[in-house]
């Protein structure tokens, strides 16, 4: 079992942003978060994540409501990439992935198991060789992946992303999704792009103004029909060995 949700609703600023949304990724699956802007993607990742707290509903992980697990040992299990990976502070890769052991450490600030961890997390990411790198000198790329390393250092078993491909070029893209779906974890990611969705998840879930629109295998739910009906655009779909490709059409001005 992993991190799931049950019949979730949640108000944010006077607006229901969160609308009964039942979400049950499987173990060990890349399970994608799709909708338009403002259809609660990011919330639905804060509430699985823990941040903020559903108005009804439930969060579990492996079977056990999150409310009744601490901050630490949840921190130990569901590690969060958002969007912008930022800092004021121009410190080396190394101690950006460092700060995933925070939530190991005993009262003492002691973590037995940091160096290996760290070590592993770069290794898995690709950046050993620029460990000892300042923040201010890598590429978007690079600092995704720094997040992602940070990110893994916790050892956790579920992954949440918030839209990781944001701001980079199509060849970053690629890489990021890529190295997430090797991960040795369950990956849950929010997505504008339905065609790197297609590509890289087993499920999607498909949210419209809080609500599920449609959820299952790119395949079986990114018709031309949704499409439309949920991003307001016409397309065409054909399947290319069992994935999905939209092709968007030009929309025609009167």
């Amino acid at each position: 079992m992993s991190v799931a949700a049950e019949h979730l609703s949640w108000t944010r600023g006077g607006a229901l942003v969160v609308d009964g949304v039942t979400v049950r990724p499987e173990t060990g699956e890349t399970f994608g978060l799709l909708g338009p802007n403002g259809s609660g993607k990011s919330s639905l990742l804060r509430l699985l994540a823990g941040i903020d707290r559903p108005d009804s509903g439930t969060v579990t992980l492996d079977g056990t409501d999150i409310r009744r697990l601490g901050r630490r040992p949840l921190a130990r299990r569901v590690a969060v990439v958002g969007q912008h990976a930022h800092t004021e502070v121009d410190i080396t890769v190394r101690e950006v992935v460092r700060l995933g052991r925070v939530p190991h450490r005993d009262v003492f600030g002691r973590d037995d198991d940091e160096e290996t961890a760290i070590a592993h997390a770069l290794t898995a990411t690709g950046l050993t060789a620029h460990a000892e790198r300042r923040w201010r000198t890598l590429s978007g790329g690079e600092r995704q992946r720094a997040q992602i390393a940070r990110a893994l250092a916790q050892q956790p078993g579920e992954l949440l992303l918030d839209e990781p491909t944001n701001h980079l070029d199509i060849a970053h893209q690629l890489d990021v999704l890529d190295l997430v779906t090797r991960l040795p974890v369950t990956g849950v990611i929010a997505l504008h792009d339905l065609n790197l969705a297609a590509m890289f998840c087993d499920r999607v879930l498909v949210l419209e103004r809080g609500r599920v629109a449609a959820h299952g295998t790119p395949a079986e739910t990114l018709t031309e029909e949704l499409v439309h009906r949920v991003y307001g655009v016409h397309a065409s779909v054909i399947i290319d060995d069992g994935v999905p490709v939209i092709r968007y059409r030009r929309q025609c001005s009167s």
